[in-house]
């Protein structure tokens, strides 16, 4: 098949998602590329805002043909920056046609930016798409407002999408229940876990435990809205009345002096680290903990259990998420709780292998394109 991915938003600015079932796709044979355009608004930092390169440019990302072009947003003009991200990647789309030829296949990332553009290229070019939607309610709030009451249109226009989507793809069946208030169920769903590079995020054997404290990792950014969804207050309040272990922190925002005086002394700040520094810190450690009040996905999660180790988690984690014997689930937004379950994480005695092999046959690269390419044959 040749499948064309379009994402909301693409690295350097997230949506590693994107990439990770790109790559998953291109190895089963297929023929896949990803026309990727970033909107930078002024509250990125002016640097980053006027450095923001608009011309179209080809990049080849792990393999990956990339067609790219990012545009600058308008402070406030959300309906019409909408609009010219669309027009961005349906200029994208005549250059990549142009080069590549007519794809098979449209598979969006998130609804709101590329399941709209999808759908312009799909009803114009008589091609089937898929949304595979990552975002909660709580995040598209941000923007739209808590009832959409800041822009309906936005509302009305995604619904429609959705609805003439050959599927929509969530993450998670928890995702669909939360945006159902929205946008209705009158659309084919189906669930599929996102990619986790299970062959770099491996098992290893960790160090013994004599002589040295407990070691939890926290590895969630803190930057806006996040500091408070990823729950950074509640696991400050745990730890400070927890001993005998050792908190490690990593994540973009986690410089900021106002989190780190909130934690106790046995806390270890490693910043904002590449997925190689990720994979050394979980192999450093004996557990995960993320106290988050939102969470759609979290992918980190699965990805501390392919390297062989549990995670100390909240009850709104999507239900297929908690593994059997490998993850502790605390009441939401009750630090007390968090601390009682980061307590038993410190005596679990599982077996770390049966926990790697589980996220291998939920969210392996072969798992997940299999999953994809027997939808997208659907189609064809």
């Amino acid at each position: 098949m040749h499948i064309l991915e379009i994402p909301s938003f693409f690295p350097p600015m997230g949506g590693d998602f994107c990439l990770e079932q790109s790559k998953a796709l291109l190895r089963h044979g297929h023929q896949v590329a990803v026309l990727a355009c970033n909107q930078y608004g002024i509250t990125h930092g002016v640097a980053a805002y006027f450095s923001a390169k608009t011309s179209l440019r080809h990049e080849t990302l792990e393999g990956v043909t990339t067609l790219r072009s990012d545009m600058h947003g308008i402070p406030l003009c959300v309906r019409l920056n909408q609009k010219l991200w669309c027009n961005k990647v349906m200029q994208l789309y005549r250059y990549y046609r142009q080069r590549y030829g007519r794809p098979d296949i449209l598979h969006a990332h998130c609804c709101q930016w590329a399941g709209v553009a999808a759908r312009m290229i799909g009803e114009a070019e008589h091609v089937p798409y898929y949304i595979t939607e990552h975002l909660p309610s709580a995040l598209l709030a941000t923007q739209y407002g808590q009832n959409w009451e800041r822009h309906p249109w936005a509302r009305l226009l995604m619904k429609e999408t959705y609805e003439c989507a050959n599927a929509v793809i969530t993450v998670s069946d928890e995702l669909e229940e939360d945006l159902a208030p929205y946008f209705g169920t009158s659309y084919r769903r189906i669930t599929i876990s996102n990619v986790i590079d299970t062959d770099y995020f491996q098992f290893r054997e960790r160090m013994p435990r004599q002589g040295r404290p407990f070691r939890f990792c926290c590895l969630a950014n803190a930057q806006g809205d996040e500091l408070n969804r990823k729950g950074y207050d509640l696991l400050a309040k745990a730890a400070n009345g927890l001993e005998g272990c050792e908190i490690h922190i990593a994540g973009r925002g986690t410089e900021r002096k106002d989190l780190r005086c909130m934690f106790p002394d046995n806390t270890i700040w490693h910043g904002l680290l590449n997925k190689q520094g990720v994979r050394e810190l979980l192999y450093k450690c004996d557990a995960l903990v993320l106290a988050t009040r939102s969470e759609s996905a979290g992918l980190v999660l699965y990805e501390a259990a392919a390297t062989g180790i549990p995670y100390v988690t909240t009850d709104c984690v999507p239900r297929a998420m908690r593994l059997p014997k490998a993850s502790l689930t605390a009441r939401t937004g009750d630090a007390d709780s968090l601390r009682h379950m980061m307590r038993l994480a410190m005596t679990l005695n599982t077996d770390r292998q049966i926990t790697s092999e589980a996220v291998r046959k939920i969210a392996s690269p072969e798992t997940v394109a299999t999953r994809l390419e027997n939808l997208f044959a659907e189609s064809l």
